[in-house]
């Protein structure tokens, strides 16, 4: 079983890092799945050119940017697709300014991959898209740890 970690990592202050960590060595410790982390998997099919300057691209050089942007896009939509049996997904405030997040969740629900949401987001505040695109959202981490040790637990 393999899990595709979706969350905010362009505006997240730890680029996403911190919460991730955590579940990931959970989900591997504990249920003993495959992770895949994508604050982890920076370098991407980028070359070195690419991953050192695309972020200043984004006002120096737009064409240049998309360019690249697109090839992470396919990148993370091919893992997605590629043999994921369900995602975990951290919503927050900074999920609302990036587009990715929502990117990952459409696919995944499309896709009949299964969705596991944490957020402390009142429901209120998140899109009835992204809401309808999830399996399951939970309150908190603990939460969602025992759904999944009750669901995939071996």
């Amino acid at each position: 079983m393999k899990a595709y970690l979706s969350g905010s990592m362009e505006y997240a202050p730890d680029f996403g890092t911190g919460w991730r960590d955590e579940i990931e060595a959970f989900l591997r410790n504990t249920l003993r799945h495959e992770v895949y982390n994508p604050a982890r998997d920076i370098r991407k099919n980028l070359s070195a050119e690419e991953q050192a300057n695309f972020r200043r691209w984004k006002t120096d050089d737009p064409p240049r940017f998309r360019a690249v942007i697109r090839k992470i896009i396919h990148y993370d939509l091919d893992v997605l697709e590629g043999g994921v049996g369900y995602v975990v997904c951290h919503w927050d405030r900074h999920c609302r300014r990036g587009g990715g997040t929502h990117g990952e969740l459409t696919t995944a629900f499309r896709r009949g991959i299964p969705v596991y949401m944490v957020t402390e987001e009142p429901s209120q505040e998140i899109s009835g898209w992204i809401l309808g695109c999830c399996d399951e959202v939970f309150g908190s981490w603990p939460e969602l740890r025992a759904f999944l040790q009750a669901r995939y637990s071996q």
